[in-house]
C-alpha cells in the first residue's frame, strides 16, 4: 500500500454550480425522475405516495409526498448531500437506491429549485432547499431554508404522522415561459402527467399489487402487469435460476389476439400503446422495474414476437455486473450469463411465434395451395441483380386490367419505382441499425389490408373460385400472408 504521509497534495473540490449543471444533463425524463423519488419513499417504508401539482404556468409546482418514516434535521441534510451513499457499500436488500444521487439528480433534471420537507416520529417538520441560483451566487454547496408559501407546505406534511414531501417549484424544463392562461401549454402539461401515470403503473406494478398505493391528484393509479397474470390461455415457462438462485428468469407467452377481448387486447398494449414496443425482457431489481420491453441487444424487435415477454429478477447487489445506471433505466447482462439467457429467450420466442402464427398455420393446412404471389421478384440483367414488382400479383393484375388507357402510364411509374429502389442504403441500414425492420403495415391502420383483402376475395369468388380456394390464394399472396387472422372474417358479398 502507498504511504501517503510524505506525498504533496492539493484540493480539487468540484465547482458547485458546474457540478449541479452536470447533474441536470444526466438524461432523466420527468417519468423516470418521479419514479426515482418514489424509490426513496418505498425505501422509507411508505404505504402511500401522493403526487400533486398546481398549474400556474411558469410558476407551477409539483410535489411527491409519502407516509414513510421521515427524517429529522441532520438526516435531511445528509439526504440532500450529493453522493450521500457509497455505491460500493453493502445495502439493505430492500434498498432501491445506490449512488445517493437519485433525489438530487432527479429533481435537478426537472427544476432549478426544490425543497424537501420531512417529519420524523417525535420531531417537528423540517425543510431545506436546493436553489441553483443561490448556488451560482455563492459558488458553494449551500442549502437554504426558504420556500414560497411555507405555511401551506407545513400544513400538508402535518396531514401524515411521519413522512416526506419533495416539492419542485421552478420547473424550467417543463413550464418555462408558459402562461397560466395558455390552454395549449396546460393541455401539454396534462398530457405529460398522463404519461407519468402510465409509467408509474408499470414501474411499480408489483409493489402496487402488494399494497403500495400511489395517487395522482387524489386518484389512485392502477398497476399494469406486462405478463397479464391470471388471464386465460397465458403460457408460462418454468422459472430458471442463475447465480445460486439469486437471479430468476421466467418467460411468458401471451394469448393470441383472437383469444382476447377488445379490452384485454388494449390492456396488453401497455403504456407505450403497442404490443411490439412491449415485447422482450423486463428487468426488475427488488421487484422495481428497470427495463421494460427490451431485447437487451440480443435480438431486434419483430412483429411476430409480440406475444413474448420475459421477466428477469435481480437483487440489488448485481448493479455493477448488470451495468445499472443512475437513472435505473438501463441494464445489460454480463457475458458470463449471456449464452444461458440467449438460449432461454430463444426457447420462449419460438413458443411465442408458434402461438402468433397458429391461426395462419391452421388455415394454411385447411387451405393448402402451391401457388404463391410475392409482391417483389429478383431478376438478373447484364449479370447484375435487380428487383421487379410481380405483374401477376392479384392486386396489381386487377388494377392494370381496369386501367384502360392508363396502363402504359402506370407501367412507367412502376418501372421508375423498380429502378430507384435504394438497395445499397437498405443493405447498410440492415447491417448497422439496431432498430428492427418493420413488417408490412406494422404500426399503421390496417383498413387498407382488410379492404383490399375483401375486394380480392370477392373478385376471386366472382371468377369462379370456391370460397376455400379464394381464401387460400389470398393467404398465399404477399403481404396478406402476414395477417392470416383476417382471413377467417372474409365473407362473400
Amino acid at each position: 500500500m502507498i504511504d501517503y504521509s510524505n506525498i504533496q497534495y492539493t484540493s480539487a473540490e468540484p465547482e458547485a454550480s458546474s457540478m449541479i449543471e452536470t447533474f441536470r444533463a444526466i438524461g432523466y425524463s420527468i417519468e423516470t425522475a418521479i419514479a426515482d423519488i418514489i424509490d426513496n419513499s418505498i425505501t422509507a417504508g411508505a404505504k402511500n405516495v401522493w403526487i400533486d401539482y398546481d398549474w400556474k404556468g411558469s410558476k407551477t409546482t409539483l410535489s411527491i409526498m409519502d407516509d414513510g418514516i421521515g427524517m429529522h434535521n441532520e438526516q435531511l441534510i445528509q439526504a440532500l448531500r450529493p453522493g450521500s451513499k457509497n455505491p460500493l457499500e453493502e445495502r439493505n436488500q430492500d434498498d432501491l437506491g445506490r449512488f445517493g444521487l437519485g433525489l438530487k439528480t432527479a429533481s435537478f433534471s426537472q427544476t432549478r429549485k426544490f425543497t424537501v420537507i420531512s417529519k420524523a416520529e417525535n420531531y417537528v417538520p423540517v425543510f431545506w432547499t436546493w436553489d441553483l441560483d443561490f448556488v451560482n451566487q455563492e459558488k458553494a454547496w449551500k442549502l437554504i431554508r426558504y420556500i414560497p408559501n411555507e405555511e401551506s407546505w407545513t400544513k400538508k406534511i402535518e396531514t401524515v404522522e411521519t413522512g416526506t414531501c419533495v416539492i419542485w417549484w421552478d420547473l424550467d424544463r417543463l413550464t418555462k415561459d408558459t402562461s397560466e392562461d395558455s390552454e395549449e401549454a396546460r393541455s401539454k402539461f396534462l398530457g405529460i402527467m398522463d404519461s407519468v401515470k402510465s409509467h408509474l403503473s408499470m414501474v411499480f406494478h408489483r409493489y402496487m399489487d402488494e399494497g403500495l398505493k400511489i395517487y395522482l391528484r387524489e386518484r389512485e393509479i392502477k398497476s399494469w402487469d406486462p405478463f397479464m397474470i391470471g388471464i386465460d390461455n397465458l403460457q408460462s415457462k418454468p422459472e430458471t435460476r442463475l447465480e445460486g438462485g439469486s437471479i430468476k428468469i421466467k418467460g411468458f407467452v401471451l394469448p393470441h389476439r383472437s383469444k382476447l377481448s377488445a379490452e384485454q387486447y388494449n390492456y396488453g398494449k401497455g403504456p407505450k400503446d403497442s404490443w411490439t414496443a412491449h415485447q422482450g425482457f423486463y428487468v426488475y431489481r427488488n421487484r422495481r422495474l428497470l427495463v421494460a420491453g427490451d431485447w437487451l441487444g440480443l435480438f431486434k424487435k419483430e412483429g411476430h414476437y409480440d406475444l413474448c415477454r420475459i421477466q428477469i429478477d435481480l437483487p440489488n447487489n448485481f448493479d455493477d455486473d448488470w451495468q445499472i445506471d443512475i437513472k435505473k433505466s438501463i441494464a445489460r447482462p454480463p457475458s458470463i450469463y449471456r449464452e444461458q439467457i440467449l438460449a432461454l429467450a430463444k426457447d420462449v420466442r419460438n413458443q411465442a411465434v408458434e402461438v402468433y402464427r397458429h391461426k395462419g398455420k391452421v388455415l394454411k393446412r385447411k387451405l393448402a395451395s402451391d401457388e404463391y404471389f410475392p409482391f417483389w421478384e429478383e431478376r438478373a440483367r447484364h449479370g447484375k441483380r435487380f428487383y421487379k414488382i410481380n405483374r401477376k400479383h392479384p392486386l396489381l393484375n386487377e388494377l392494370l386490367s381496369k386501367s384502360g388507357d392508363l396502363v402504359s402510364d402506370i407501367e412507367k411509374v412502376i418501372q421508375f419505382i423498380e429502378e430507384t429502389i435504394p438497395v445499397p442504403l437498405i443493405t447498410l441500414q440492415e447491417s448497422e441499425n439496431e432498430k428492427p425492420h418493420g413488417q408490412p403495415f406494422e404500426g399503421i391502420d390496417h383498413n387498407a389490408i382488410k379492404e383490399t383483402m375483401q375486394k380480392l376475395f370477392n373478385g376471386f369468388v366472382a371468377s369462379g373460385l370456391s370460397i376455400e380456394k379464394a381464401k387460400a390464394r389470398i393467404l398465399n399472396t404477399e403481404p396478406y400472408n402476414f395477417y392470416p387472422e383476417y382471413i377467417e372474417f372474409l365473407a362473400n358479398e
